[in-house]
């Protein structure tokens, strides 16, 4: 097989030496392999660590979707604690975003769901919500009978960030996904979603891999800072980490195999935005990419300090147990625009 198996949620990721070397090579920055050569627009999907509004509007009109050809305004008061990484990729490259996200989201409620009181049903998903959503707004004229998206598809990048909720509590981590799904079933979501942006036009893909969810306070062992409730929090943590491992490295080999040898994507080109090593590197180098007035702190966070000042949250990874700082977020753009260019070292083209 030239595609590793997930046998079960605890299996093991099985790939020779042999099987890896029939993979084409991953193209070398400052080939043609990404392409791109304007980037005008960023088409964004996934959850709280992507979402600038959806949820919040849902919030503020008793559970009610946004209406198609919704734009959302710009907000300072998202689960980063400030303004979200696509906005800032606005704001360092001019390319204009359309974020699709929505906290809590899972990729298919079909597949794991969870219920949300202040929406009176389940978290939106990208299967179900944010593809429909892009898709109606695609086909949306605004009163002057022009699109109300401009999306170009060579100038159009597509950027994919989910899992963090799939794979976590109340999900595959506590067993408690839909009856004989395993994690193959969660990764197979992803690229069908991609399947459905490649049919409306999309040519252009970045896949963002799931972070060190194990190192986040909500998920840490005790001794790195970790707040779970967990009866065995140690255990928990490397459940966690074992599943992130599993499904990255799946994603590194299906994404070439898809793409490359299954030709399930013909002309369209394709980035893994590593955000596993991205974020490991703010945790074990935090002097190269955080700034704040406070000592450097990579295992507590943002709100378990309400007195913080401001300039104090730029010292932090973590805004709270769960989800990256702003300042983490102003990292993860500043990356993602290098990413797009085509030369980035947090990232595999293909």
């Amino acid at each position: 097989m030239l595609v590793p198996l997930i046998g079960s949620l605890v299996g093991t990721l099985l790939v020779s030496s042999a099987q890896a070397q029939t993979f084409p090579s991953p193209a070398l920055p400052g080939t043609t392999s990404w392409d791109l050569k304007n980037f005008k627009s960023l088409v964004s999907f996934g959850n709280s660590y992507t979402d600038e509004g959806r949820l919040k509007y849902m919030e503020e009109h008793d559970g009610q979707l946004p209406p198609t050809g919704w734009i959302g305004p710009v907000r300072s008061d998202t689960n980063s604690g400030g303004q979200t990484w696509p906005r800032y990729v606005n704001y360092y490259t001019g390319a204009i975003s359309y974020n699709y996200a929505v906290s809590g989201a899972v990729c298919s409620n079909k597949q794991v769901t969870r219920y949300y009181d202040k929406i009176n049903g389940s978290y939106p998903d990208v299967e179900g919500y944010e593809i429909p959503a892009f898709i109606a707004d695609k086909n949306f004229k605004g009163p002057n009978g022009a699109p109300i998206l401009d999306i170009p598809a060579e100038e159009t990048v597509y950027s994919m960030w989910i899992g963090t909720n799939d794979i976590g509590a109340n999900a595959y981590l506590t067993d408690s996904q839909a009856p004989n799904l395993t994690l193959v079933d969660y990764l197979q979501c992803v690229y069908d979603q991609f399947d459905r942006l490649y049919a409306e036009g999309g040519r252009y893909f970045v896949l963002m891999n799931l972070i060190p969810l194990q190192l986040s306070p909500l998920y840490a062992p005790p001794d790195k800072g970790g707040i779970g409730k967990s009866v065995n929090m140690t255990e928990t943590s490397y459940r966690m980490k074992e599943q992130v491992n599993l499904l990255n490295n799946n994603a590194k080999f299906q994404t070439p195999y898809e793409s490359l040898l299954a030709r399930r994507y013909p002309g369209a080109k394709w980035a893994l935005f590593d955000m596993y090593s991205l974020i490991t590197d703010i945790y074990v180098n935090p002097g190269a990419y955080l700034n704040g007035t406070a000592p450097l702190n990579v295992d507590s966070f943002v709100t378990a300090n309400i007195s913080m000042s401001p300039s104090d949250r730029d010292s932090y990874l973590w805004y709270d147990s769960l989800h990256p700082s702003e300042q983490t977020d102003r990292v993860i753009a500043r990356e993602f625009v290098g990413v797009v260019r085509g030369g980035s070292k947090w990232a595999t083209y293909w």
